[in-house]
Formats: structure tokens, sequence, C-alpha cells
């Protein structure tokens, strides 16, 4: 009888230890000091991807060259000056602490600080603004050297390319996004300086409110644009952003060095867009343009000996102009437009020359215009 019992003792301990000792046991489910989620996975043959660590290297290399901006504006209303803040990022491109960023950045302002990645703040001041590219360059008086990034090449870009955006979205600091080339020579595109935008590098790295001023990077870690607008709802993102080519930056800064005028160019003229039986009613071509109705004194169309508009007619509810200038084409392009003259504007500097085809008297002439230079303000 106790032999029996010691047979069957044993052999309960032995499907006791046997039933626990299997992974999937109902008994090890109940008690088991095994943790209740799984640890990542590694693959022994595999570490990070070679695109992750391309981005890694970029960001860890540049993150230190972004800084962040706050431009103090002063508004007057009817009953009170009212202060507001403009914000923004730029990035560093020389050790002396010149900082390129958006005109829209520091816009009218009077006070500009500049905070770097660890956290020492500057008085910044601004050396060039350049309203019509919505550029600027400003520069702060740094206690030492300063990382700076390097400044690569727009002109060769291709649709498809990786590209990572660097900045201080909603004041958040250093933030990287990644994304591609999305299309090229993209514009007009209505920036916030309320000035036409052409030839725009479009991408789908994310870029919100704040980043603007902030740099777009190639693969290489080489500056390839500056972030400048979003398409989509007021400090969103959806997936499309328009950065300023960094060639553009570079005509700036070659000039500022020659100490060249960044101030919008200026024409001097109001006109009017005339087509089709208008036209001809008025004994003008028919394939219309730009009919002068004012030139503004001093101006340098006066000094081309452009002529506006000597008598009027009413044509439907408004009055119009006649015996002046018709200009039908800029630069050897027909005008079909009536903002044909402000998007060639949009491309020169004061002291370039723009090239008008004009009809005067039934005779067409070529006119050389060497433009003059306007106010900072909008146009």
């Amino acid at each position: 009888m106790r032999y029996r019992t010691l047979v069957i003792a044993a052999a309960l301990v032995v499907g006791f230890v046997y039933i626990t000792a299997k992974p999937n046991s109902f008994l090890r489910r109940f008690h088991s000091n095994e943790p209740l989620w799984s640890g990542p996975q590694v693959a022994h043959s595999a570490g990070l991807g070679p695109d992750e660590l391309n981005n890694i290297d970029i960001y860890k290399n540049s993150k230190d060259s972004v800084v962040y901006i706050t431009s103090t504006v002063y508004q007057r209303t009817f009953f009170f000056v009212q202060q507001g803040q403009a914000l923004g990022s730029g990035f560093i491109i020389n050790p002396e602490g010149q900082i390129l960023t958006n005109h829209h950045v520091i816009s009218g302002s009077s006070d500009v600080e500049v905070t770097l990645p660890d956290q020492t703040t500057y008085k910044a001041k601004i050396l060039v603004k350049d309203r019509q590219d919505d550029l600027a360059l400003i520069k702060i008086e740094p206690r030492k050297k300063l990382p700076h990034l390097t400044l690569g090449d727009s002109d060769h870009l291709q649709v498809g390319q990786k590209v990572l955006a660097i900045g201080q979205p909603f004041g958040l600091k250093g933030t990287l996004t990644v994304g591609i080339v999305s299309a090229l020579g993209v514009g007009p595109i209505q920036g916030d300086n309320s000035v036409p935008l052409e030839d725009m590098i479009q991408t789908d790295a994310a870029i919100n409110s704040g980043n603007s001023g902030g740099p777009l990077l190639d693969s290489q870690g080489n500056v390839i644009g500056i972030n400048t607008a979003i398409y989509g709802p007021a400090g969103g993102n959806v997936g499309i952003g328009f950065v300023t080519p960094i060639n553009r930056a570079k005509v700036m800064l070659d000039g500022f060095r020659a100490g060249k005028s960044f101030g919008p160019a200026r024409l001097g003229v109001r006109t009017v867009f005339v087509a089709g039986d208008v036209a001809e009613a008025l004994k003008l071509p028919a394939s219309g343009g730009l009919l002068i109705q004012t030139v503004t004194r001093g101006s340098a169309a006066e000094q081309a000996g452009l002529r506006p508009a000597n008598d009027d007619v009413r044509v439907g509810n408004f009055r119009l102009g006649i015996g002046g200038d018709l200009i039908t084409a800029v630069d050897g392009k027909p005008i079909t437009e009536n903002d044909a003259v402000t998007r060639a504007l949009a491309k020169r500097r004061p002291g370039d020359i723009l090239e008008l085809t004009i009809f005067r008297g039934g005779r067409t002439l070529n006119l050389k215009v060497k433009l003059g230079e306007a106010p900072d303000e909008p146009m």
C-alpha cells in the first residue's frame, strides 16, 4: 500500500513538471514572471537603414545652425499703437553671425531678436530687405564663432529627390521633417508680402507656421532653398509647401556685397487692359495691351518718354483715359493679362532695363526703360 502511494505521488510530480515546462501551458498563463508585452525585434543582420542614418547625420550636423527669430511689430490703430510679434526661423551662413531668413519674418519690425539653439539671445541688425523675393539678411554679434550651413545649388534640382526641412514651427525647437521635391518652377504664389512669388520649389516636407525662413536641405546637407509659404489653412499643413531657391538668395548676397539696392523696381504707370472690340473702337490693335492712364512725375516711365492719356471716354459705367501709349509687349512677350507688367517687375531690380513694345499714333515703337526704385511697402 505504501509502495503504491509513492508511485502515484511520483507520477503526479513528473506530470506537473512536464505540463508546466511547456511554453504554452495553461498553468504558465496564470502564474508567470514574464512581462505581458513583447520587446522590440532586432534583426541581427540589420540596424538603422541608410536613409535613416542619412537623416540623422544631416540633422545632427545642421540643427545648431538653425535659429529662432522673433520680431516686434508696432501697428497704429485708430485709438492707440498696438504691439505684435512675428515668429519665424533662419539659418546661420558664416561664423560671423550673418543669417538668412524671409523678408516677411522681419518686415515692419523695429526690434529683431535671434535665439540660438543653446537658448542664448541676441539683438539682430537688418542688413538687407528684399521684399520682391521675400528674402532678408540679418546679423548678430556673437561672442564666439558659430556653426553655419553651406549653400548648395538650386538650379539642378530634380523632382523626386529627397529634401529635409529644419525650423521652429509653433515655437518648437529644431524640428525636422522629410519629403521630396514635388515640383519645380511653380508660380505665381501669393506670399505673405502680397507680392507674387515666381519659380518656386514645391515640396511635401511638412512646413508649418514658424518654419518660414528655415533651410531646406538636400541629402548632402547643403541648403537648396528657404522655406517660405504653405498652401492650405492658415498655420496648417496639407503637404504642399513652397520654397525660395537658394540661388536667388545668392544673387542677393552678391548684390549686397557690391552695394546694390534691393528695393522693389518701379516703372511708374497706371494702366488698363483693353482688347477686342473695345481696342478696335479706340483705333488700337485688336490684340490689345495695357493702355497707359497716368505716368508718375519723375518716374522711370516719364524719363523714358511714355505718354499718359490726354482725353477720356465713357465705357459702360466707368471712364477710360485715351490718347496715351498702349503697351503691347514686355521683353518681346505679347501682353494678354492685366498684370503682365507687374509680373515682369517682380523679376527686376532698380537699375535693370525693361524692354517695352508700344503702339503710338498708328506706329509700333520699342523702348528701353531703366527702372527706378519704389518704397519698401506694398505696391
